[in-house]
């Protein structure tokens, strides 16, 4: 079972992804954590990765994609995995199209979850009031000026790719705004889908 989740901020794909780890016992694969791990085993492509953060510069969708393609390699993918935050342009969705293929594989769904934005603001709100009510720390990021601006970043970036894999056929959209268990029970229903369809 190979998937990508999409959705913006707040959409709740962490929540989905970590109950899809546990049932299925597959990896949730992030960017951030892959990178880092290749930096810290020292392999070829985390040598060149270093070099690039340590100049602080933005790693290339090259060293990226080989970091992805070197990870999806690895044993405890053999029954599948789940992207975050990867791919998260249309450049880095084709090259992982291009990935896969050339290890005889294919992506079982991109499913996306469909969310209210101002909603999903007022969500956030709320939360950190709650938070503060109950003395808790809030987050440096959750304030509902920056995720206006992880909002928009997402909608120029990452956007672009449910229209790419709308065109591929492999999109199926969820909605998001639902409870967290009728989201859950419909992801499900398209992963059984799809292994119905392999």
């Amino acid at each position: 079972m190979r998937l990508i989740l999409l959705g913006p901020p707040g959409a709740g794909k962490g929540t989905q992804a970590q109950r899809l780890v546990e049932k299925h016992g597959i990896p949730q694969l992030s960017t951030g954590d892959m990178l880092r791990a290749a930096v810290k085993a020292g392999t070829e492509v985390g040598k060149r990765a270093q070099a690039v953060m340590d100049a602080g510069q933005l790693v290339s969708d090259e060293i990226v994609n080989q970091i992805v393609s070197e990870r999806v390699d690895e044993s405890d993918c053999r029954r599948g995995f789940i992207l975050d935050g990867f791919p998260r342009t249309v450049a880095q969705a084709e090259a992982l199209t291009g990935i896969l293929a050339g290890k005889g594989q294919q992506l079982d769904a991109v499913i996306e979850l469909k969310v209210d934005e101002s909603a999903l603001l007022k969500r956030m709100e709320k939360r950190v009031a709650e938070t503060i009510a109950a003395g808790g720390q809030v987050r440096a990021d959750d304030n509902p000026e920056s995720f206006k601006k992880r909002l928009s970043e997402y909608r120029e970036k990452t956007a672009p790719l449910s229209a790419y894999y709308a065109g591929t056929g492999e999109l199926k959209t969820i909605d998001g705004m639902a409870d967290i268990d009728v989201v859950t029970a419909e992801i499900e229903g398209i992963l059984s889908e799809a292994a119905r369809a392999r």
